[in-house]
């Protein structure tokens, strides 16, 4: 267990780079029960910021930098194992988010992890489920949705296991650029709206009718936003009904203009996306016939703190184990993976690890052990280059608990595990630990070719600065001559590189 494994009692951070707003909460989970401790929130409109090409625009960059070093400042004390940052559509979207993170993460001090649209429904469950008030009807059926800036997540659960989940692109930030532009609000605008938000969500109709739930709750904003005029209005209880959403949107057309809307309980930096929310709120309504939307406690942000706890709760157990564990499993069920083969190969690659890299992360360790349980995946595709197969199902396979960036290291890492090494040499040359990560399981797969039993101290490695000191008795290479041969053409393999040398006893 790592030395500065954090306590469960300690304060933990996530960070919900939204299309919006970016949003740093600081919660405590204790004896079961959330605790917030501080919140920030910026209006970043990062959304707002991708160009017709689908670039993030330097001031959109600019905006989100500064709001991160802000957070940053804030967060100067806590460790590493403490905090997790996750961004959503619009970087999910923009062809330029590697130079983004690239100079976002020195900035906030930590990495930034861009998760998928189902990813992010899951973990916005987590957050409702686990801070929405039990009323004795907790076991029922029920619909979470939550709509920002650029996409929409719906979500169906009983309890605190969500069932169904699915993310779909729009958000009140695009529909309002889109139908609103110059902040014009008419009754045509908001038809426009409305057709283009049933449009993207007519594939849920089926998965998410009214048959599948017993109660709809909505999440964060926009649901927030209207929920509180309709309150202070008082049109409603805050609950959202259709009646309450066509007072709203008949009460924007009257006043004909963004610059205008003067709700009482509106905040001024909502009224840009006031239009598009209630044109998708109105349109779920309507298509899934739902009669009354009740604002629900939680959202994404409490479900990453909660999901960060539950995976430092993993670590502290003898052995860890968190939701990705669980998707690993059902991944080599859903594949066929021979089980039996991909724990020969993880017994081996990891004692080879931690020989070599006795000091590694030990996410670098799980990653390993991941990409082992996984590497043959691909072999349910073809058998011919079973490895590339593998490596584009891990990189577009949903597995929940995973972000998009940790499941294309895991591709990287399983693309690697046999021929040449230059189609990774971009990786290999930016991270000595992603180097290592790649000899071991490619050691552990040369050892394990003739899918039998294997000794695991047979070979022994060490680090020698980059040279990797592969060690084996003369015994053994004598009674392994084809596992001697193809150790020796890995060897050359990496001589042909300048990452690192592979070094055979003599």
């Amino acid at each position: 267990m790592p030395v500065q494994l954090p306590s469960l009692n300690e304060p933990l951070a996530a960070i919900d780079m939204g299309s919006n707003s970016f949003r740093l909460e600081i919660g405590q989970l204790q004896h079961g029960r959330y605790r917030r401790l501080d919140y920030l929130k910026e209006m970043v409109r990062l959304g707002g910021g991708l160009d017709a090409q689908g670039m993030l625009t330097e001031e959109a960059t600019a905006r989100g930098l500064a709001c991160l070093a802000r957070f940053a400042e804030r967060l100067r004390d806590f460790a590493p194992g403490q905090i997790r940052a996750v961004a959503t559509q619009t970087l999910r979207e923009a062809r330029n988010r590697n130079a983004f993170l690239a100079r976002a993460q020195p900035v906030l001090g930590h990495a930034i992890e861009v998760i998928s649209g189902r990813e992010e429904a899951r973990l916005i469950y987590a957050g409702v489920a686990h801070l929405q008030p039990a009323a004795g009807d907790e076991q029922q059926p029920r619909l979470v949705i939550d709509i920002g800036g650029r996409s929409t997540e719906m979500i169906l659960g009983r309890g605190k296991q969500p069932s169904t989940a699915e993310s779909f692109r729009v958000g009140c930030v695009s529909l309002s650029m889109r139908y609103f532009p110059d902040g014009r609000l008419t009754a045509e605008g908001f038809r426009a709206a409305q057709v283009a938000a049933g449009a993207e969500l007519e594939e849920g109709l089926q998965p998410f009718s009214p048959s599948h739930w017993q109660k709809a709750l909505g999440s964060s904003g926009s649901v927030g936003a209207v929920s509180q005029i309709l309150a202070a209005a008082g049109v409603s209880d805050g609950r959202i009904t259709a009646d309450g959403l066509r007072w709203c949107i008949a009460r924007c057309i009257e006043l004909g203009h963004i610059d205008r809307l003067q709700f009482p309980g509106l905040k001024a930096e909502r009224r840009a996306v006031l239009p598009g929310g209630l044109a998708i709120l109105y349109t779920l309504l309507a298509n899934f016939r739902i009669p009354e939307l009740f604002p629900a406690k939680g959202a994404l942000r409490q479900g990453v703190i909660i999901d960060l706890h539950e995976r430092l709760a993993a670590l502290h157990r003898a052995r860890p184990g968190d939701v990705r564990d669980r998707s690993v499993a059902e991944l080599q069920r859903r594949f066929a993976v021979d089980a039996a083969q991909a724990a020969r190969v993880r017994s081996i690659a990891l004692a080879l690890h931690a020989q070599a890299v006795p000091d590694a992360e030990l996410d670098h360790q799980r990653e390993l052990g991941w990409a082992c349980d996984l590497h043959e995946m691909g072999l349910m595709v073809s058998h011919h280059d079973h490895h590339r197969h593998s490596a584009y199902l891990l990189d577009h396979v949903d597995a929940p608990g995973f972000s998009q960036s940790q499941q294309r290291r895991l591709g990287e890492l399983v693309l690697g595990q046999r021929g040449g090494l230059r189609k990774l040499e971009a990786p290999l040359a930016a991270s000595p630990a992603f180097a290592w990560q790649v000899l071991c399981l490619r050691l552990a797969a040369i050892k394990c070719h003739a899918r039998g039993p294997v000794d695991v101290s047979a070979l022994s490695l060490r680090a020698k600065g980059r040279d990797a000191l592969l060690s084996f008795t003369p015994a053994w290479a004598d009674s392994h001559p084809r596992t001697l041969f193809l150790l020796r053409e890995e060897a050359e393999a990496w001589a042909r590189g300048n990452v690192l040398r592979l070094l055979l006893p003599r």
